[in-house]
This record gives structure tokens, C-alpha cells and sequence, in this order.
């Protein structure tokens, strides 16, 4: 049967629900109908679970991203004398990764034109993150945004209308009929908006772990492989790394509070070892696929460089002033966002190793202190969350403090405590620790 254009979107449905191979043609029929409303819900969440349950070939789903990605404008970045590229994590708890990433990567010689999404369920949001700071604008006009990143090397911000607009229709329906969980769906939405960004590398941070939306290590493979796969079918060098999320990332979980981590690792006041792993495996791996590096031990020698020289530090506060924050941001971050009213000590439940983390409960816990949203539309409170969190491992008496919950008053303080304790569980024994970087 030939797919033309003019196929019904019924066809197109019963096609996929039937198991059968879409060509090209009825790829682009579906991802036209969902810019232009031909496509209606109920169809696009029929097609949803059609392709959640019979999967997609390579082939389908390098049709798929290039159809999405071509959905709206597609940036371009001639005249740029160096290699355009950017990272892109699965989402996790504590996850600050882009920020200091993307600083360092600059201040080697990249140009990071970081496209970031907002907190979604358990996990932080980058964009919501940066709205911490007063005045940061993560909204810019494509052309200011483009500036930026020309002037300072890098500039993070939310995702724009008139980038994959076929993506955030889709994306909105997959949140409410179940389907967000399929590596088709989720390849193509991750990559038609990268790819619209113009990028000549990208390198994957898939998480794996409680904390994760993959929580097994073959689901987190599977998803790296056909993340590889469809993205150089569709041109743009890309590689993954799978990284742990069985406990929140660095030692805070929160907006302005991950913003002031950010701060103290790029100034070398603080560097959470797992953090700094994963961080320092990323941005590797971002300046050999550039060319920026041409080994390992080279990569690592200019990223210690650019710590070392408050270079990447100067990079991140310029951005921030660039984007509408302040001029001193890493001087004095608290100057420019908001302290909670309440910050007190959790302190453990009894003594023993901290074996075991329920990351995703910790996540909820951010989110129920209003640090996250429940509903697309709702305002986000940027001073709530935990700091100062101990890692897996570590051993503690009762009545130790293993964390400090930020709130907007006692009552939800306490039940944070309550809920960030529920989380954790202890054994008499050294436990047996998760790699934080596994391939």
C-alpha cells in the first residue's frame, strides 16, 4: 500500500497498531498533523501507545527525530570558529551537571548552545534552576541567544516555541496517557529538539538507578544505543555515558540551593567526588568528539586548567550576567536569590552505614516542598530543598545531621525530615557502593 500524505490519521494509527514499518511519508503525515492540529488528542495519544507497544526501527526513528526536529526552525551557526556542542542527561535528583559542564567546556574552546527543559515529575528542572537568580532571563529572542553564545562561548535557556514544536504537543500528550516511557518516543523527543539546535557533537548523560526514568542497566543501555544510533543516522556525532542516580547527585536537591553548589564547585570551595566524576567524564568525552582534546589525559589536564584558573568560574558569571542576572553572581550568589524562611538539620534515625537511598522519594520531597510543579502551569518556590546531603556509605550515630531541609515554614520542614528519613536505610555493614559511572 502506498502512504501518501493525504493518508487518514486513522490509517496511519492502524498501521503502527498492526505492527507494520511507517515509511517516510506517513512519518511526516503524523508529525504535520500534530503542528497543525489535523492529528487530534485522542489520535496523537492512539499513536502514542501504538508506537509505545510495537516499537520503532532505526530507520523509523531517524525519520521521526529529522520529521520533529524539522517541525520549526532549525538554528544555524556559520561564521562560528570553533565546534558547536552541548550534553543532554535523562534527569535525576541533585543533577547540576550542565552548569558547570558547560562553563568548562566553553573556557576549552566549545561553543554550548544549551537548550534545557523544566522539572518534570521527581526530576529538577535546569531551566527552573537558573530562575533562581533575579533577573535571569531563560526566555531570549533566538537571535539574542545566539549573541550570547557567540560572545561568551555558552548560554543555557528554555526551550523556545519555534524550536520541535511538534515535540512539546506530543511531549504534553505522553505525560497524561502513559506512554514516557518508550525509547522511540523519548529518543525522538530528546533529539528533535537538540538536533534544531544545530549541534555538531553531543554527548549523552543517561541516568540509571532509582532516581532515573531507566531504573534498570539494560533499559539505560537499550536507550543509550538508540539515542547513538538515531542521532548519527541524523548527522551530529553523539555519544552516551550511563551514569548512577541511586542517590541525589553532588549534596544538595533544590533550585537556588544547586545553584549555590554550582558556585562552590566551580570556585573549588566544594566538589562533591561523584559529581566532579561525572562531570569530568562528560566534558571529556564533549572535547575528544570536538577535537578539543585528542585523549583522555589531555582532556582532563584542561579541564583541571580552567577550574584551576577561575577561568570556567569567569565563563558561568558572565553568561549569567549576559542572560539578565547579576555581575557578581559568583561572588555572591545569595545576593540575587532567595534564602528559605526555614532551614533545619535532618539528623539520622539510628546509627549505622547509610546503605540505601530512595532517590525518587527524595525528589518528591522537593517537589512537595513546592521546589517542583505537579501541574505545568504552577509557580515554583526556588528556595526549598536539602543541602549538606551525605552519600551512600557513610557511617553515623542517631541524632547526627545528614542533611539540612530548607522551608517555607516548620510544618512542611517537618514533614520533609520525615519524608527524607523514610528514604534512607541503614545497615551494620559497610554497604556495597553503585559506580557512579558505569560505560
Amino acid at each position: 500500500m502506498s502512504v501518501t500524505n493525504k493518508m487518514l490519521p486513522q490509517e496511519i494509527i492502524r498501521l503502527k497498531r498492526d505492527g507494520k514499518v511507517l515509511n517516510e511519508q506517513a512519518i511526516k503525515a503524523f508529525v504535520s498533523g500534530l503542528v497543525d492540529g489535523s492529528f487530534s488528542d485522542s489520535q496523537v495519544g492512539a499513536m502514542a501507545m501504538a508506537i509505545f507497544q510495537q516499537g520503532m526501527s532505526v530507520d523509523e526513528k531517524v525519520n521521526f527525530t529529522k520529521a520533529m526536529m524539522h517541525s520549526g526552525e532549525v538554528l544555524s551557526w556559520q561564521g562560528f570558529d570553533g565546534p558547536i556542542v552541548d550534553k543532554h542527561s535523562t534527569g535525576g535528583v541533585g543533577d547540576k551537571v550542565s552548569f558547570m559542564l558547560a562553563a568548562i567546556v566553553s573556557a576549552c574552546g566549545g561553543y554550548v548552545p544549551m537548550i534545557s527543559g523544566r522539572g518534570l515529575g521527581h526530576t529538577g528542572g535546569t531551566a527552573d534552576k537558573l530562575e533562581s537568580i533575579a533577573g535571569f532571563n531563560v526566555q531570549p529572542s533566538i537571535s539574542e541567544f545566539k549573541r550570547i553564545v557567540k560572545e561568551v562561548g555558552v548560554a543555557i535557556i528554555a526551550q523556545t516555541d519555534n524550536l520541535a514544536p511538534a515535540d512539546k504537543r506530543l511531549y504534553s500528550i505522553r505525560d497524561v496517557t502513559a506512554t514516557v516511557e518508550s525509547i522511540p518516543l523519548i529518543t525522538a523527543s530528546i533529539l528533535s529538539k537538540k538536533l534544531a539546535a544545530g549541534l555538531d557533537v553531543l554527548v549523552m548523560d543517561i541516568k540509571v538507578g532509582n532516581g532515573a526514568m531507566m531504573h534498570t542497566l539494560a533499559d539505560a543501555k537499550a536507550l543509550a544505543d538508540s539515542i547513538v544510533s538515531v542521532a548519527n543516522g541524523a548527522g551530529v556525532k553523539t555519544q552516551a555515558i550511563i551514569t548512577d542516580m541511586n542517590q541525589v547527585l553532588g549534596s544538595s536537591a533544590g533550585n537556588a540551593i544547586e545553584m549555590a553548589e554550582t558556585v562552590k564547585y566551580l570556585t573549588g570551595k566544594q566538589r562533591e567526588p561523584r559529581l566532579h566524576k561525572v562531570v569530568q567524564a562528560l566534558a571529556s568525552a564533549m572535547l575528544i568528539n570536538t577535537k578539543l582534546a585528542s585523549n583522555e589525559k589531555e582532556a582532563h589536564e584542561k579541564i583541571d586548567k580552567v577550574l584551576r584558573s577561575g577561568l570556567a568560574a569567569e565563563v558561568f558569571e558572565r553568561m549569567v550576567a549576559a542572560l539578565g542576572g547579576p555581575k557578581n553572581f559568583i561572588e555572591k550568589p545569595w545576593d540575587s536569590m532567595t534564602k528559605a524562611n526555614v532551614i533545619t538539620a535532618v539528623k539520622a534515625t539510628q546509627h549505622g552505614y547509610i546503605a540505601q537511598m530512595d532517590t525518587r522519594a527524595v525528589g518528591m520531597s522537593v517537589v512537595g516542598l513546592g521546589g517542583g510543579r505537579t501541574a505545568p502551569t504552577q509557580a515554583v518556590d526556588h528556595s526549598v530543598g536539602f543541602d549538606r546531603i551525605l552519600p551512600l556509605g557513610v557511617q553515623v550515630n542517631r541524632g547526627e545531621v545528614i542533611a539540612r531541609v530548607h522551608a517555607k515554614d516548620q510544618d512542611s520542614a517537618d514533614r520533609a525530615i520525615e519524608q527524607f528519613n523514610n528514604a534512607l536505610s541503614y545497615s551494620d555493614d559497610s554497604p556495597e557502593l553503585p559506580p557512579v559511572i558505569y560505560s
